[in-house]
Parts: structure tokens; sequence; C-alpha cells
């Protein structure tokens, strides 16, 4: 178990070197010249030299990606002399529009995209597996047929149109809830729930039909297996059959799929958080890319990266709990 462990330990961490790299490749070193940027319209060259200078874009790029790493670990400094600025670990740079370090930035969002993407999760997991597997039980019924019918639709729909099919609907037309804005669970629990309530529909209804398809299949492929003709024959109850022995194998494709898209929703939901107004990760995403700002979109990109690579190692952990054959791998 140690073992598998730091196996896919070393493996993260291998696989977020490549993606610093090649993000930081793609966003300094490929872009427009950032010191012209922050310069503005009315610059000098003396100026935009100055502001070269004090990012270290006048360095070879091996130093400029070495900087940027022993920042992530142990700081940096910008400039020099009395307009040195210290930018504490982990540092992943300042925003070209407001000066406003990123890191600081993404803390002030990611509550907003943390609760949209638990509280999407807890209703697209309830909604897909528990559709998945009644809908397998009644395989060739009026419920299976409706269950396969909405799956196909939440998947065909995109979420844009959907969340602005609702909002039209439930908050122009019928009045019933508010338009959504981050409020605060402290502030007012009942406005926090009306307000989150709509984004988790929108993204949950589109995620849990593709899981809902999944669980379905993986469930009746399961039911094929000759362990589950063993439990059948031996006598026992079909919902212990169905809970113990079909469904368990089954879930494994699903911890799968859920571990990268949760971990990508944290990263934010750009589309959702664009269409609701809220001001998440996604939204300071979409604005930063608008507005071409260079070290913002770089620090989301890393952190995405991150948490789904994280999220991808805690499945790996997840998997030899509910499927003895990676836990004996594991041991191996």
């Amino acid at each position: 178990m140690v073992r598998f462990l730091v196996t896919r330990l070393a493996g993260m961490v291998g696989v977020l070197f490549l993606v610093v790299l090649f993000t930081y490749a793609i966003f300094f070193a490929l872009s427009p010249d950032p010191a012209v940027q922050i310069c503005g319209k009315n610059c000098t060259p003396e100026l935009i030299d100055q502001i070269r200078t004090n990012l270290g874009l006048d360095r070879p790029f091996y130093e400029q990606f070495l900087g940027f790493l022993s920042g992530l670990f142990v700081g940096t400094t910008y400039g020099t002399g009395a307009n040195a600025i210290d930018c504490a670990a982990p540092c992943l740079g300042y925003s070209f529009q407001t000066g406003q370090p990123v890191l600081e930035m993404f803390e002030q969002r990611f509550g907003v995209s943390a609760t949209l993407a638990v509280g999407a999760a807890v209703l697209w997991l309830f909604m897909g597996v528990a559709g998945g597997m009644l809908a397998a039980i009644k395989k060739g019924t009026w419920f299976d047929r409706a269950a396969t019918g909405a799956a196909l639709g939440g998947v065909s729909i995109p979420n844009y149109v959907l969340a602005l099919v609702l909002q039209y609907v439930l908050v122009v037309k019928l009045g019933w809830l508010p338009f959504p804005q981050a409020v605060p669970f402290g502030a007012d629990p009942g406005q926090w729930f009306l307000n989150f309530v709509m984004p988790w529909l929108v993204l949950a209804f589109t995620y849990a039909s593709m899981y809902q398809r999944l669980t379905r299949a993986n469930v009746l492929d399961t039911l094929d297996e000759n362990f589950v003709r063993t439990a059948r024959a031996k006598g026992l109850a079909p919902r212990l059959v169905w809970r113990r022995h079909a469904l368990r194998p089954a879930l494994t494709p699903v911890v799968t799929l859920f571990g990268m898209d949760f971990a990508g929703l944290l990263g934010g939901a750009i589309i959702i958080e664009t269409v609701f107004g809220l001001n998440g990760v996604g939204k300071m995403a979409s604005d930063s890319i608008t507005k071409n700002d260079q070290p913002v979109i770089m620090g989301v990109t890393l952190v995405a990266a991150f948490l789904v690579i994280v999220g991808n190692v805690i499945v790996d952990i997840v998997y030899t709990t509910i499927d003895p054959r990676v836990r004996i791998g594991a041991r191996a």
C-alpha cells in the first residue's frame, strides 16, 4: 500500500511539473509582451524596459521559469531597491490589471466555486447513481425509457441554455427565486440556499444525465458476471444482490469520472458563473481572458490542474476500498 501511494504521488509531482512548464511557456514566452500591456497606451520605451527589468522579463527563459518555480515553494521578489515587492510562497504573481496577488484573488473567489461544486455534486450523485440503478432494475419498463430519454436530453441541452430558461421562468415570470448572487451562508442560510439552488440544478442536471447512463450500463454489465449468478444461486435477497454485488463493482468508473468532474468544478464553472453572474473562480478566469491578464489566467490554470491531479490520486486511493482487485495489486 505504501509503495502504491508513493508511486501515485511521484507521478503527480511529475505531471504537475510538466503542467507548470507548459503553462508558463504558453502564457509568458508565447504571449504578447506583458511589459507593454502593463505600461498602457501612453508609454515610453524607457518605461517598458524598466518594467521588463522589474518583472525579470529581460532574463533568459530558463531563468524566468526557475524563478517562477522558486516563487511557488519559497517565494520571490519582483524588482530591486525601493521598488522591490516581496511575494510570499506560494507565489502565483500579480494581476496586470489590478496589481492584486493572484493567490489572494483566487482565495476570495474559491468559496463561491466550492459551494457550486459541492451542492451540484450532491445532487448529481444522488440523481445519477440512484436513477441509473433504478433504470437497470426496471430494464425495459416505462421508467427505464423515461430515465434514458431524460438522460439523453440532459446530455444534449447546453447548460447555458438551461440556465437562461430556468432564470427566465423561475425568476422573471414566476418570481419564485431571486437573481443568483453569492450570499454568505453565515449571513442568511435561507437566502444562501435560494441563490444557489438554480445553479446547482443546472450543473446537476447536466452531470446527472451522464452518471445515470454510466451507472445503468455498468450495473447491467455486472449482472452478467459469474459472482452475481453465484450470489443469486445461494439464495441472497434481491436487494442485497443489487446493492452489494451489482452496484459496488459498477461504481468504479463512476468514481473515476466523479474525481475529475468535481475537481474540475472546484477550479471554476466558467459558463455557469458567467451566466448567473456569480463571482467565482470561473468568472475570474473569464474576465481575465477577456482582459488578457496573463498571471491570473496562468494561476487559475495551474490551480485547476493541481486540483484535478489531486482528485485522481484520491480516486486511486478510493479504488483500494471499493475494488478488492486494486487492493490486492497495491499490496503486491
